[in-house]
C-alpha cells in the first residue's frame, strides 16, 4: 500500500514538473520510501499508543507499591488493572504480563526493565528503568520515587498532547499548501492549454521546473520539521 501511495506520488511529481513518462520511470524506484514512510508511521503510532498506556500503568504501579507490595507482586496486580482498561490483547497488558513471567523466572527485576526499555524505544521508559535501577541499589523509597517519575511522564505527555492541539491547524494548512503547487499548473494548464508548454519543451524550461521540484522539496520537509515539535 505504501508503495503504490509513493509510485502514486511519483507519477504526480512527473507529470506536474516534467510530464514525462522516461522521469517517471527514473523517479520509480524512490516509490519504495512511501512503503518505508508508512512503515515508520504505523511504527510512531504504536509508541504513541504505548506511550499513553505507559502513563496509566505508571499511576497503577505506583499505588500498589504505596500500598505494601513489592515490585514484583505490584507488577501483577497491575496486569489485572490494565486489562480492564485496555483489555487482554492491548500493548501495555501484554508486556507487564512478559515481564511478570520473566520474573517469575528468577530475572532481576532490573534486566526485564531494561529489556522492555529497550523493546518500546520509549525514552520515558529508558529513563523509568534507569530511576528503578538506581533506587533499587540505593534502597530508596520505591512508591515516592515511581510516584514522582510518573507524575513528570504525565506533564510530559501532557504538555505534548497541548502542543499537538495547537499544531493542529497547522498541520491542517501545511497539508493544503503542499497542494497548492500542483493545482496552480493543473487550474492554469486546463485554463490555457499549451501555457506550459516552453517549460516542458525546451532545456531551459526543464532546469527552471527541476528548480522548483527541489525548491518545493526542500519546503516540504523544512515545513514538516518545524511542527515536529519534540518535548
Amino acid at each position: 500500500m505504501g508503495a503504490a501511495k509513493g509510485a502514486g506520488v511519483c507519477g504526480l511529481l512527473a507529470f506536474t514538473f516534467y510530464r514525462s513518462m522516461k522521469v517517471f520511470l527514473w523517479m520509480s524506484p524512490l516509490s519504495l520510501l512511501g512503503a518505508a514512510a508508512e512503515q515508520r508511521g504505523r511504527l510512531e503510532k504504536r509508541k504513541k499508543e504505548l506511550a499513553g498506556q505507559f502513563k496509566e500503568s505508571m499511576m497503577i504501579l505506583a499505588s500498589s507499591l504505596s500500598a505494601g507490595f513489592s515490585i514484583e507482586n505490584g507488577l501483577a496486580a497491575s496486569v489485572e488493572e490494565l486489562s480492564m482498561l485496555y483489555g487482554r490483547d492491548g500493548m501495555i497488558v501484554r508486556e507487564f504480563a512478559f515481564m511478570v513471567q520473566q520474573i517469575r523466572t528468577n530475572r532481576p527485576v532490573e534486566k526485564v526493565l531494561e529489556d522492555f526499555a529497550e523493546r518500546s524505544g520509549l525514552e520515558d521508559v529508558q529513563n523509568f528503568a534507569e530511576v528503578f535501577s538506581v533506587a533499587k541499589r540505593s534502597s530508596g523509597d520505591l512508591g515516592g520515587i515511581m510516584r514522582h517519575t510518573a507524575e513528570i511522564i504525565r506533564d510530559k505527555m501532557q504538555v505534548r498532547e497541548e502542543i499537538l492541539t495547537m499544531t493542529a491547524s497547522r498541520q491542517f494548512e501545511q497539508k493544503i499548501m503542499n497542494m497548492i503547487p500542483f493545482f496552480i499548473v493543473f487550474y492554469v494548464e486546463s485554463s490555457s492549454p499549451g501555457f506550459f508548454g516552453q517549460m516542458y519543451g525546451t532545456g531551459l524550461g526543464r532546469m527552471l521546473m527541476s528548480g522548483c521540484l527541489v525548491a518545493y522539496v526542500i519546503s516540504y520537509v523544512a515545513a514538516k520539521r518545524i511542527l515536529e515539535i519534540e518535548v
